[in-house]
């Protein structure tokens, strides 16, 4: 799941929501990122914070309402991909870290 912050200590706490609440098994945060796009009618240019988290098509709408209720933006970006292929083994540790049985 790709996502944009507006900083780093928010992209932080949205990352450790996820990943406590087992709705992530992993969130990675990129900083230093410089975003162009147009809102309101005006284009806008705003440094914010990437963040990729790791988890499964079943735990998605689930991420998406928490981000949703914890993010400071009324529009937050979150855009789900699915993953075509990738090592098994790490695969299979996604699956088993966003179980809501699972434990950090």
């Amino acid at each position: 799941v790709y996502m944009t912050a507006g900083d780093k200590a928010e992209a932080r706490a949205i990352g450790r929501v996820l990943v406590e609440s087992r709705l992530a098994a992993c969130v990675n945060i990129l900083e230093n990122m410089t975003s162009l796009y147009c809102w309101d009618g005006n284009l806008q240019e705003d440094n914010e914070v990437v963040l990729l988290a790791k988890t499964t098509e079943d735990r998605f709408a689930e991420l998406k309402a928490k981000v949703t209720e914890v993010h400071s933006y009324d529009c937050p970006c979150i855009l789900g991909f699915r993953a075509s292929d990738g090592f098994p083994p790490f695969l299979d540790w996604i699956r088993g870290s966003v179980t809501p049985e699972a434990v950090c």
